[in-house]
């Protein structure tokens, strides 16, 4: 599902989501579609991102588009 059609479904809340497809660019994920796994009250969207794993990110439908920012490792363990 592209990210437009989630934030028709959930206008201006956070929801959680799992990416099925990006690109990287730049140090930055850039999202073309995602699972809907569930909405998230504010209250909540801190917690539940916390304890997100893998593909599973917490976002807000407020943003027009997905990027996330990829944090590189430089140590030489």
């Amino acid at each position: 599902m592209k990210w437009e059609e989630v934030r028709s479904i959930y206008p201006n809340q956070f929801v959680k989501i799992e990416i099925t497809d990006s690109i990287i660019k730049n140090n930055k994920q850039i999202v073309k579609n995602v699972d809907i796994i569930s909405p998230v009250k504010n209250e909540e969207a801190t917690k539940e991102l916390l304890n997100s794993r893998n593909n599973v990110v917490v976002y807000h439908t407020s943003k027009d588009k997905i990027e996330i920012g990829i944090r590189i490792n430089k140590s030489n363990h």
